[in-house]
């Protein structure tokens, strides 16, 4: 099957600077894809590179198997919407979102239909005569919302389309996103540093570092399995435990260094034997001190809502983070156990870096 949307050796070059190495990446019509990152990560322009505002310096994009690396902005028939909302501050809500069919020469009736069509998909068709100055922040995103969509475009491009509403709007909006992205069935490509955001909305997360994809998974394999350090970072909280990789006759294999030795499953002796164990704060518990995997002291309990955060101090660089009940939450100054299901760790061949 040819994918929606395709880049080959996609790079850009900024005289020293490499804002994007080259780039291989496919995504298949109705995905809805995230290009997630720090700052600097690259991911950005890969967007605008697809999008036609910025020309790469090699490499080709192909939109449904066709050459469209040097076709204008304006023939890639790709939508997008950006933070600012870029909204015309003279024009009604109305003109706004007729503004791209009017660039099409579109006819009246054809026109009338579309707006209409794209108001009401936004639920903002009681707001067709108000002027972007009269909306909430919330309501002008719809408003940028449904001028992507009125014309229809096969592929639509989010730059950080909610980066400037608060965190309930937010949350408000990415269920809005999702539905919108169900409706229309497009191909949405969205840019954002939030890894929740991430989780929340995409069929794959692109995770981007130093301007290489770093990792590409479904937000279920990205967090319960990173393929580096930076991916377990950057992507939820994880405890990082490093040590070295020893081999048992018995099955299972241990991990260690000079406060730890522990269980984890069989791994390939064949690459390097420094290796980093990725515990989640979830997956770990508490256990009795003289069975348990890791013991420590309790340096801070914070009350989270829904859990406790336990801080315990268990003498390697980081504090270990556990979550638990509130039934269950332990005593600055305690003396705890951690263990955990060796199948809910990752191993990883990568060491953290210092």
């Amino acid at each position: 099957m040819v994918a929606r949307l395709e880049t080959i050796g996609l790079s850009k070059r900024y005289q020293d600077v490499t804002a994007l190495s080259p780039t291989d990446l496919q995504v298949q019509d109705g995905e809805f894809l995230t290009l997630l990152g720090p700052s600097g990560s690259g991911k950005t322009t890969l967007l605008q590179i697809i999008a036609g505002l910025v020309e790469p310096s090699d490499g080709k994009l192909l939109i449904d198997g066709k050459d469209a690396t040097r076709k204008a902005a304006g023939e890639r028939g790709i939508g997008m919407v950006f933070q600012s909302y870029a909204l015309f501050p003279h024009m009604t809500v109305w003109d706004n979102v007729a503004y791209p069919l009017r660039m099409r020469k579109e006819g009246r009736a054809a026109m009338d239909a579309a707006v209409k069509d794209a108001l009401e998909m936004v639920q903002m068709g009681a707001y067709a005569h108000r002027l972007p100055r009269e909306l909430s922040g919330g309501q002008q995103q719809r408003i940028a919302l449904a001028r992507c969509f009125v014309y229809k475009p096969s592929v639509i491009l989010l730059d950080e389309p909610l980066g400037a509403l608060d965190k309930k709007l937010r949350e408000h909006m990415q269920s809005e996103i999702r539905r919108l992205h169900k409706d229309l069935g497009a191909t949405f490509i969205y840019v954002t540093h939030d890894q929740e955001e991430a989780l929340n909305l995409s069929d794959r997360i692109c995770l981007m570092n130093q301007s290489k994809i770093e990792q590409i998974g479904t937000p279920q394999a990205m967090y319960d399995q990173p393929a580096t350090v930076f991916s377990a970072q950057f992507i939820g909280y994880s405890n990082l435990l490093e040590g070295t990789l020893e081999q048992g006759a018995t099955g299972l294999d241990t991990l260690r260094n000079g406060r730890f030795s522990l269980p984890v499953i069989p791994q390939d002796a064949s690459q390097t034997a420094t290796r980093t164990l990725v515990v989640r704060p979830e997956n770990a518990r508490l256990a009795n001190p003289e069975s348990a995997y890791l013991r420590g002291r309790v340096d801070e309990v914070v009350f989270a809502g829904s859990d406790i955060r336990v801080l315990i101090d268990i003498g390697e660089a980081e504090p270990f983070l556990l979550r638990c009940g509130r039934r269950e939450a332990p005593l600055v100054g305690d003396i705890v156990g951690v263990s955990w299901q060796r199948e809910l760790s990752t191993v990883l061949t990568t060491a953290v870096a210092v």
